[in-house]
Order: C-alpha cells, then sequence, then structure tokens
C-alpha cells in the first residue's frame, strides 16, 4: 500500500475539443512575459550551479520576481533607434554567504541575463539596449532552514500551494504552440529575417472552424517604406497559411488575422515595426509569470494553479517542481492508460512536509465509453505514485533543464 494519499475519480464533462468554444494563447519568444519568465528561469540554473559548486547542495532562493521595463524606441522606415533603454529587475530571494564563501549572486544574475539575450534576441545588444538590476536579499531563517536533506536526499517544500497537469494537448492547443515555434525557428528567421522574436499567437475555435489572431512585428530597418511592409506582410502571411492548412487535420476551415491593427495611408503609425523585435522596447513591460503555462500555452478552457514556475528553486519549491510534475505524470498516464480521453492531476503540498509526499495526489479521468473505470484507476493510482517515489531523480532533470518553464 502506497504512502502517499492519492485519489483517483471519474470525471463527466465533455472533452475539451468537442466543446462549442475553445481559446488558446501563447505568447513567444520575444514577448516581454517570456523574457522575463525566460531570464528568471536561466538564473535560477546557473545560481543552484554555482552554490553546488562552491557548497555540494543548493542553497535557498527564488528568483521569480521579475519585472521587465520598457525602454523607447523612434521607428523609422530603414532604420529607427533607441532612446532609452529597457531595465530587467530580477528579485526575491537568495542566499549570498555560505559558511564565510561569498556567491557572486549580482554577477551570475547579470551575467546570465545578458547571455539569454545574446543567444535569443538577434537585434537587442544585451550591454547597449538592456539595463539591469538586481533585488536578490537574503531569505527568512525559517524558510533557508528547510534546506537540510531527510535521509532520501529529499528537501521540504518550502511552500503550501497547489497544482495542476493535464493531458492530452487539443488540437487547438498544439497548433498554435506550433504557429509560434514555426515563426521564431531558425528557418523561418533565416528566410524572413525582417521579421522579429515577438509573436503572439491567439486562436479562437468555434465548432471545428479556427480563427488565428497573429501579431509579429517588421525590422524597420529592413522595411524602406510603406508598399514594401505591406508587400512583405504578404508574403509571410502566404507562408503563415502554408503552414497551417499543412497542419489543418482536424480544422474544417481556418481563418487567419495578421497584425491587424495595420492600416494603409497612415506611414509608420499604420504598421507594426520594430528596432529591436521585442515590443518591450517601448510598447510593454513583462513580467514573471503573466506568459505561458509550464507547458507553453495559457488555454482559457483548463483549470490553471496561480503559480509562477519560472526561476522558483528545483529541489524545494513545489510552485516549480509540482506544476510541472503534474503534466509529466498527466502525459504519461495518457499515454500509457488505455480508454482514457483526456486526464487532469492535481498535486497539493503542506510547507514543510517532504515533497514526494503532497498533501494531496489527485487524478480526474474522462473515460472512454465501455472502458473500466476501476481498472483504469489502478493503474492511474499506481503511475501516480511510482512519479512521486522517484521526485529526486525529477529535480535533478530540472536542473539540468530537461523541461521548460514557457
Amino acid at each position: 500500500m502506497s504512502i502517499r494519499k492519492i485519489i483517483v475519480e471519474e470525471l463527466k464533462s465533455i472533452p475539451i475539443e468537442e466543446q462549442k468554444v475553445e481559446i488558446v494563447e501563447r505568447k513567444g519568444l520575444g514577448h516581454p512575459d517570456f523574457i522575463c519568465d525566460s531570464i528568471m528561469e536561466e538564473v535560477s540554473r546557473a545560481l543552484s550551479r554555482e552554490y553546488l559548486r562552491i557548497t555540494g547542495s543548493i542553497c535557498h532562493f527564488n528568483i521569480d520576481k521579475g519585472l521587465l521595463v520598457a525602454g523607447g524606441v523612434e521607428r523609422r522606415f530603414g532604420g529607427g533607434r533607441v532612446i532609452e533603454p529597457m531595465k530587467i529587475i530580477i528579485g526575491d530571494r537568495a542566499t549570498v554567504r555560505v559558511d564565510g564563501k561569498v556567491i557572486a549572486v549580482e554577477e551570475i544574475a547579470v551575467e546570465t541575463a545578458k547571455d539569454w539575450i545574446r543567444k535569443n534576441l538577434r537585434f537587442v545588444d544585451p550591454e547597449e539596449h538592456v539595463r539591469y538590476q538586481v533585488e536578490l536579499k537574503p531569505g527568512s531563517s525559517e524558510l533557508t532552514s528547510i534546506f537540510k536533506k531527510d535521509r532520501k536526499g529529499l528537501y521540504g517544500s518550502n511552500d503550501t500551494s497547489a497544482a495542476i497537469g493535464y493531458a492530452p494537448l487539443t488540437p487547438t492547443e498544439k497548433l498554435v504552440l506550433e504557429i509560434e515555434r514555426f515563426l521564431n525557428s531558425s528557418e523561418f528567421k533565416n528566410k524572413f529575417p525582417e521579421t522579429g522574436e515577438d509573436v503572439k499567437v491567439m486562436g479562437f475555435r468555434e465548432g471545428r472552424d479556427i480563427h488565428l489572431t497573429i501579431a509579429m512585428p517588421f525590422i524597420d530597418r529592413f522595411i524602406e517604406n510603406e508598399a514594401y511592409y505591406f508587400e512583405r506582410k504578404r508574403v509571410v502571411m502566404r507562408e503563415i497559411k502554408n503552414f497551417t492548412l499543412s497542419n489543418k487535420g482536424y480544422f474544417r476551415n481556418t481563418n487567419l488575422y495578421f497584425n491587424t491593427l495595420d492600416r494603409k495611408g497612415r506611414g509608420v503609425e499604420g504598421v507594426y515595426l520594430s528596432v529591436l523585435g521585442t515590443s518591450a522596447e517601448d510598447a510593454d513591460s513583462g513580467q514573471v509569470g503573466r506568459g505561458n503555462r509550464v507547458n507553453g500555452i495559457i488555454a482559457l478552457n483548463r483549470p490553471t494553479g496561480a503559480e509562477a514556475a519560472a526561476g522558483k528553486n528545483p529541489v524545494s519549491h513545489v510552485g516549480k517542481i509540482y506544476n510541472i510534475l503534474a503534466h509529466q505524470i498527466a502525459n504519461r498516464i495518457y499515454k500509457e492508460v488505455d480508454g482514457i480521453r483526456e486526464v487532469y492531476v492535481w498535486l497539493c503540498s503542506q510547507i514543510g512536509s517532504p515533497i514526494d509526499r503532497p498533501k494531496i495526489a489527485s487524478a480526474q479521468i474522462l473515460k472512454k465509453d465501455r472502458v473500466s473505470f476501476k481498472k483504469i484507476s489502478r493503474s492511474c493510482e499506481h503511475i501516480i505514485d511510482e512519479e512521486l517515489s522517484r521526485i529526486g531523480s525529477f529535480c535533478e532533470m530540472l536542473l539540468d533543464g530537461r523541461f521548460p518553464v514557457c
């Protein structure tokens, strides 16, 4: 018998893909919220590695209070300029001293942020276009005391929190995710270097008809005038249409809307131009936790938790561990247990308790007709118990960056 409290129940509802209306959003690589989540996650991993190198274990930290403050630019056909740099504020708690050894927290945070920008935002110079403010202070003694491993090498949970994961993705969820990844792929950017990274996709499905609203800026240095902008927009639109048609599958009709604020005859003010490829240059600030969930989308038809996974430590903060693990468990259940249409996995922690023993772990199963729920239930319970029993290995994979958080 399991030492964990696991409850599996049958869910009576209409599968998401059969509901009349479904809405799914994806914020792409250059979106300010995505930038915040990604940078704070990279800082989390870099700091974890430094703690391990210096002390042999991960010390208390959480770097999940990040803010990207928009700067200022002047956009012009043929190339504009940056007037005011963006600012990245990296904040929350971090251990700065262990047994007399000083951890270079601020330097690690700033250099990691610069490195991420270099690798992912082609037109942003991390030295010239961005300023950095690090607000990482030592944590409370009560929370830092949690960072003592138990006999199994696990830490206690540093929060009372809940997370939800589900499987499988619907056709709408998959398409929204795939479109953004396609538009920010190296192949697409090599073919269309004039397109920026700040891609946003909103999918609205009505029955079997899908409506896709896509926003993606054009880099002003590549666009000589208004007429050329609309010419390139037409070519890019055709490329997007070909991609969506090749991935049509489930959908009856696909309707595309691209840069819908554009208006001919208004010059620079009537087209979506960007100097740096991200709206953080002057239009939109970003914040950790406001972007995609850990499976890469914002699915309004699905239940969701309130925790941001990005930047949290990978060994005790269940806001990260349970968020990602719940989706991994749900995917495994869906793949390995026959007769399931949808599965939702819930994990709820209690502060101080071992992370492998949530206060409750549960699964809601929407099964196919004429399938025994009793048989399914036993299999689901076994998978949940097994995954929680090897949570230590899962945390190591989190540290290695095996699972994206946005």
